[in-house]
């Protein structure tokens, strides 16, 4: 039973990072305060709970059922905190402040950096904070202010810009090529070491439904027999740039790269994207020009590299 008394924001700040870090130790480094400090808030979370959250052993603190069961609610107040900061960076009505933009690895180095040199050139005060990574953050809970989405988000209060289709096809180095020859067929694969994901996250499920889905002919890549796995895109992108073996590459940044060539292009995947924020954030002037020039930036992104791609989605 929770004792009655207010519990610190800063208690259940450090419980999400002993959570996440599993000793007190790293918790400490990570927040910059004392290892006795995190003791402290850990055992005063505790005692306000009125059970135990963490179980020593051998391999650095356990949390109990009681703290799972917590972390979903401490990680809404982390989410909302971080608003809250970010809501307060800059002078109400001006253009200034943090914003968090949510974006795959992929986009987030190989397509981002000018649009975000450019708008920083027009706002110097604007904070931009990059979350880079195929979790589909929940804008509802402003764990991110603005997402670019390659699945349409289904959210309600949710305002959305259709961008193009930022299509993928199977690549590979001309070095790879020259010694191991090119696939004109997707039976060929088989002969060639492939480059793919590690984990099937949420983000890959959705995209291996919707390959299936669009394009039969595609192999079953669920049941493909990758020679190099990576949980990043960017990892997957390197290694076939270093002619490691085929992956995929989406299409406007193979054309960028005399590097790479394009194969078996009968096989390419729809990447419908979508830039997204909540409603909310619609009379935050720093969150509209962000997203505008979102939008603005990757339509002219897909509009140099692959004009049909802009083509409306039906």
């Amino acid at each position: 039973m929770i004792r009655e008394r207010e519990i610190s924001w800063d208690y259940y700040r450090t419980f999400l990072n002993v959570l996440r870090d599993g000793s007190l130790s790293a918790a400490a480094r990570e927040l910059g305060i004392t290892q006795p400090t995190v003791g402290r808030h850990i055992g005063a979370l505790e005692e306000s709970m009125g059970f135990q959250l963490f179980i020593r052993s051998p391999h650095g603190l356990v949390p109990t059922d009681a703290a799972i069961a917590l972390k979903p609610y401490a990680e809404n107040l982390a989410a909302t905190a971080s608003a809250l900061m970010r809501a307060a960076s800059g002078e109400v009505g001006k253009i200034e402040g943090a914003v968090r933009i949510s974006a795959s690895d992929i986009i987030g180095v190989e397509i981002l950096p000018p649009i975000i040199a450019s708008l920083q050139e027009l706002y110097p005060k604007l904070e931009i904070e990059l979350s880079l990574s195929d979790t589909l953050e929940d804008l509802l809970r402003r764990e991110a202010d603005i997402a670019i989405r390659m699945t349409e988000p289904v959210q309600d209060a949710i305002v959305m810009r259709y961008i193009g289709n930022f299509k993928v096809g199977f690549y590979a180095s001309s070095g790879y090529l020259q010694k191991m020859g090119t696939p004109l067929s997707k039976d060929d694969l088989i002969n060639h070491r492939l480059i793919g994901f590690d984990r099937k996250t949420p983000f890959i499920r959705a995209i291996l439904q919707r390959m299936r889905k669009d394009n039969p002919s595609i192999p079953d890549a669920e049941n493909i027999p990758f020679a190099i796995r990576a949980d990043s895109n960017l990892a997957q992108l390197s290694m076939i740039r270093a002619g490691a073996g085929v992956g995929m590459c989406q299409v406007g940044i193979g054309r960028r790269d005399a590097n790479l060539m394009h194969v078996l292009p009968e096989l390419e995947i729809p990447l419908h994207t979508w830039v997204a924020m909540h409603e909310n954030l619609r009379t935050s002037p720093r969150c509209r020009a962000v997203f505008n020039a979102l939008v603005d930036g990757l339509k002219g992104f897909l509009r140099t590299t692959d004009g049909d791609a802009l083509v409306s989605k039906k």
